[in-house]
């Protein structure tokens, strides 16, 4: 997943609004224009509507992505390339946007982003 949090966010605050949207629970407000930009730059390369969102190849477990205001949550394929990783970091660094790894909880800040 992707989130847009505050620069000064916490891992725990990251993890907490996980966990507010596995209840259900979402920001009522525009789209941060960092995750709509995040979509539109990933979904360009790798559909996940249409044909191309379920053909071979795909790197998607589950089409389409869920989309909120303030994260992606992306379910990939086990046999997803690691192109498509290093695709989803490079944005997410580009766009200043945390990324949480579901398999174990744990959040990973990009690269170009410092605490």
């Amino acid at each position: 997943m992707v989130w847009a949090m505050d620069p000064a966010a916490a891992p725990d605050e990251v993890r907490a609004a996980n966990a507010r949207c596995a209840e259900g629970v979402h920001p009522r407000r525009p789209a941060d224009p960092r995750v709509v930009a995040f979509y539109d730059a990933l979904t360009s390369t790798y559909p996940d509507r249409g044909p191309r969102a379920k053909a071979p190849g795909s790197p998607w477990a589950s089409a389409p992505l869920h989309a909120a205001a303030d994260h992606i949550q992306m379910r990939l394929d086990e046999n997803c390339p690691d192109v498509v990783l290093e695709t989803i970091e490079r944005l997410a660094a580009e766009l200043n946007l945390d990324l949480l790894d579901l398999q174990d909880g744990t959040v990973y800040r990009p690269p170009a982003r410092t605490r």
